[in-house]
């Protein structure tokens, strides 16, 4: 069995253990994947061009009165780097369908991976990937965050500079920094000569300088950055503890066999009081360019809205 599909179903596994898992394959991998998911993971078929739920899979949102929907982002291959991106570009509308779930179509380019949010209004994004030309070249900042602000709900937008060196999404900030609660951002942090370290620090004046959408100044907790590793072709592939997934009760953070492994996870962990932390596996999963977050879609417990 490839070594993809073995770390993909024991991620799923993993969440599994803590609440409902459906995992998206291909019609003709359906067997295999069930027998490497086993019976905790509920396997649906379904065309694809990519494997990142997270980007391709529409964003759920939830407004207490009403339920949990969905926004369906428009999907361009993150910048036009692919030419068949037909199939991912359905992902979301497909999910959504698939739940019985209000669909809300955005006008505008956007990928899961890009942007965190706490939950209370305010939302981290990096300006290397949201302005970049190959996004949405007609709008400016602040039309991009009033977007934001439309179909996430959000009320302040706190900007990055560049995410990591050889990431082929333009500089996600879900390898770059997370919200682990009210005024309390991971940050990737690499040691002085690593690569990344000047942007990273960047991020971290820049965020010395914010406030969230409640007025707080941000708590910024350095995170070590693992030993950069390099395909087959000597291509950088950026690897980073904050691609993390956050479960019911548990955070599964990646481990890629270096020595910060451990290190990491014990600074995630305690950011996140009173949740498991399980590490996983996960450099298989980043040789395709992403890690655990970037395959995962979490969806909020609750009745969906109707279309």
């Amino acid at each position: 069995m490839p070594q993809a599909i073995v770390a993909y179903a024991h991620v799923a596994r993993t969440i599994s253990r803590f609440e409902p898992v459906t995992m998206i394959v291909h019609p003709e991998d359906v067997a295999e994947a069930r027998f490497a998911c086993g019976t905790s993971v509920e396997v649906v078929a379904l065309e694809t061009d990519d494997s990142w739920a997270r980007d391709t899979g529409p964003t759920f949102v939830k407004d207490p009165a009403r339920g949990v929907a969905g926004v369906h982002w428009q999907f361009n291959g993150w910048g036009a780097k692919y030419a068949h991106v037909e199939r991912d570009a359905q992902v979301g509308g497909a999910v959504l369908s698939r739940l019985g779930m209000k669909n809300y179509q955005a006008p505008v380019v956007m990928e899961g991976g890009s942007f965190s949010v706490d939950g209370y209004g305010t939302l981290l994004t990096t300006e290397q990937c949201l302005l970049n030309v190959n996004r949405n070249p007609e709008l400016q900042p602040r039309e991009i965050a009033e977007m934001l602000a439309m179909y996430l709900g959000v009320r302040r937008v706190l900007w990055l500079g560049d995410g990591l060196e050889g990431d082929e999404t333009d500089g996600h900030v879900d390898m770059v920094a997370c919200f682990a609660g009210r005024g309390r951002v991971l940050l990737n942090t690499p040691k002085p000569g690593e690569p990344n370290h000047a942007a990273m620090q960047d991020n971290l004046q820049r965020l010395a300088e914010m406030k969230d959408a409640g007025g707080r100044e941000l708590d910024v907790i350095a995170v070590p950055q693992p030993q950069q590793a390099q395909h087959d072709d000597g291509r950088m592939m950026p690897l980073s503890y904050i691609n993390f997934y956050i479960a019911n009760g548990a955070v599964i953070v990646p481990a890629f066999g270096d020595v910060a492994d451990d290190e990491a996870a014990n600074i995630i962990g305690a950011a996140f009081p009173g949740r498991e932390c399980v590490q996983v596996p996960a450099l298989d999963i980043a040789r395709g360019g992403g890690v655990i977050h970037c395959i995962t879609q979490q969806q909020p417990e609750g009745d969906p809205v109707q279309e």
